[in-house]
């Protein structure tokens, strides 16, 4: 079994909610969860909150986090699942901001930087991650991947 199927067969089990929100990924979470048969169950919304402008009027983000720290930093990664949180109910929430490439990066922020986040209930990680940078598909797999991998832990720990 893979893992978006071991996924969602355990947030069956232990009848949680999931809700996404992504910005370098552009849908690959969202997308990998809900191909799997009988994720509707489980799955509740994703949002591509891909502009800054989304992620402040979507996920109401506030502008101030953008303009101090950028949106590819934690303070933006965590308020994007916290206000995720509200919007959708869910008890699993996902949030992802990163510079895919294969432009855009700098020395303090390089492509492969990427933040996810992870709510469940009242417990919020943010994961700092730098994937190497082969290719924009590359970097967004690895972080849906990865994304899975953190979430499986953190079910199985709770």
């Amino acid at each position: 079994m893979i893992l978006n199927q071991k996924i969602v067969l355990l947030l069956k089990r232990k009848k949680l909610k999931i809700a996404v929100a992504e910005s370098c990924t552009g849908g690959m979470l969202s997308n990998t969860i809900t191909s799997v048969s009988g994720s509707s169950k489980v799955f509740t919304m994703g949002l591509i909150t891909y502009s800054n402008q989304a992620k402040t009027g979507i996920l109401k983000v506030p502008q101030k986090i953008i303009n101090k720290y950028g949106a590819v930093s934690v303070q933006c990664c965590l308020a994007m699942v916290n206000n995720l949180s509200k919007i959708s109910r869910s008890k699993v929430c996902f949030s992802i901001t990163g510079i895919a490439g294969p432009k855009g990066g700098s020395k303090q922020k390089p492509v492969g930087l990427v933040y996810i986040g992870i709510r469940i209930g009242k417990k919020v990680v943010v994961n700092k991650c730098n994937f190497k940078n082969k290719g924009r598909v590359y970097i967004q797999k690895q972080t849906v991947k990865k994304s899975l991998n953190l979430l499986s832990k953190l079910i199985n720990s709770n």
